[in-house]
């Protein structure tokens, strides 16, 4: 009798812990994917995801560790039952070549209309982009896009060699992007790292970037936008813009970029605006900015003509307008002889534009030579050090009181940056190539079950 009531005390121990340590997520290879990088997985993913969103598996998609599965372009779009969806991708995803691509060419892969929506893992999005840049005048797709959807996450993947954009976010609001890897040949053509557009409370942080476009672009239509911790190079610095093109009434505003190094790029700093469109850009604070052999540190550019500003006139009848801009906190080196290009229009001068904490040397002399500064229609103030100097800004103690402080600035509270979403289980480990998860509680349970056989042998 007393034997009996042992067994059964090991079968209760033995059934809680099976449910328990149960991973309700879904498993794309439960779907049919095959994951060998050649055969076509695309509509095993959508069959998952047509299971996820509609509320199976907690809400939960596992793309395997340890296999490639090579897609056609992919659609997941909601809304979805589940709040919030998350999306672990441990394995690789592998885009087709341009010669094999079936459908939509304007991005590989497309989330949209998903609240609370996180794709998250240590995987590797591979677009595949060689076959594309050759064709640099045709259309090519952008990686990975996000398209209306609130309380985004994203962090921790790979990300290489899009045929265009790696990464582009449109119409998002409170969304976190950190710790990326985006990667891409410095000829590439247009392969920016992350392009944002119409959305507001964004944050990048903590990301290396290497492209062969701008590391990261902020758009029109965005607001409250931080980006902090970002190591560029090469590509194209940091950009607000290009606006106003095609007459475009462009708006961007209240805009800190922060602590970032640019080793080799282009640019550093840098906004850029087509002449004939109208709107604004300001409120825009650079602080904590590292520079290695940069060809334009600092540079605002009012006569962008995608990219050949010299070929452009000032003879339109508007211009984006650009202003309280702070730059402080740079120091390194330029490979040009200019530090500091500011290239205005006479049509919308660029006004309240100040300078703090700047010291600019050229790369090339290695004697410590200052870097020059020009500047065409500008104005505003420079307080403290400023090197190069710039004689069409005035030695100014009286900041504008929001850029007093560049750093507050960059600090200032955000709304619900933060996606509220709940976290996968913590896991101890990862079981193989499916994503098993077990948490902390699984082990108490074992405890539990290795103290029954104790007791029934004993």
């Amino acid at each position: 009798m007393r034997l009996k009531k042992k067994t059964w005390i090991l079968i209760f121990s033995v059934f809680i812990l099976q449910t328990f340590t149960y991973s309700k997520a879904l498993d794309v290879t439960q779907y049919g994917a095959v994951g060998d990088g050649v055969t076509d997985d695309s509509q095993a993913f959508l069959k998952a995801w047509e299971d996820v969103c509609s509320g199976a598996g907690d809400g939960q998609l596992i793309i395997p560790a340890g296999m490639a599965f090579m897609l056609q372009p992919l659609k997941f779009e909601g809304s979805c039952k589940s709040t919030p969806i998350v999306v672990q991708i441990l394995g690789n995803l592998v885009a087709s070549s341009r010669g094999k691509w079936k459908g939509d060419k304007d991005q590989w892969i497309l989330f949209s209309d998903i609240e609370g929506l996180v794709v998250e893992g240590n995987g590797e999005l591979n677009g595949q982009g060689s076959s594309w840049w050759e064709h640099k005048g045709s259309s090519r797709p952008t990686a990975l896009k996000f398209k209306s959807c609130n309380n985004l996450r994203l962090s921790g993947l790979t990300h290489v060699d899009s045929a265009m954009a790696h990464i582009h976010i449109n119409g998002c609001n409170d969304v976190t992007i950190s710790n990326l890897r985006i990667n891409a040949p410095e000829s590439s053509p247009n392969t920016d790292g992350i392009d944002v557009a119409v959305s507001s409370n964004v944050i990048i942080q903590d990301c290396v970037i290497a492209t062969g476009d701008d590391c990261i672009a902020i758009n029109s239509g965005t607001a409250n936008i931080r980006i902090s911790g970002i190591d560029c190079g090469p590509g194209h610095g940091v950009s607000i813009g290009s606006l106003g093109k095609d007459g475009e009434i462009a708006s961007v505003e209240d805009v800190c970029v922060q602590n970032c190094n640019f080793r080799g790029t282009m640019n550093g700093a840098r906004i850029k605006t087509w002449p004939g469109g109208s709107g604004y850009a300001r409120r825009i604070t650079f602080n904590g900015i590292t520079l290695d052999n940069v060809e334009n540190p600092i540079i605002i550019d009012q006569h962008y003509n995608n990219g050949d500003s010299d070929k452009s006139t000032d003879d339109k009848s508007s211009a984006v307008e650009v202003s309280k801009v702070v730059y402080s906190n740079f120091v390194g080196t330029s490979r040009s002889e200019y530090g500091v290009n500011f290239r205005c229009s006479t049509r919308a001068p660029c006004t309240e534009i100040f300078l703090k904490d700047v010291k600019i040397e050229t790369a090339s002399s290695g004697m410590g030579q200052v870097a020059q500064g020009q500047c065409l229609n500008v104005r505003g103030g420079v307080s403290t050090l400023a090197v190069p100097g710039l004689e069409c800004l005035a030695l100014s103690t009286d900041m504008l009181s929001w850029g007093t402080m560049p750093e507050q600035a960059c600090m200032l509270p955000q709304q619900s940056v933060q996606p509220n979403t709940r976290p996968l289980q913590d896991p101890l480990w990862v079981y193989g190539s499916r994503g098993q998860r077990l948490g902390v509680y699984s082990v108490v349970l074992t405890s539990l079950i290795s103290f029954g056989f104790s007791y029934v042998l004993g």
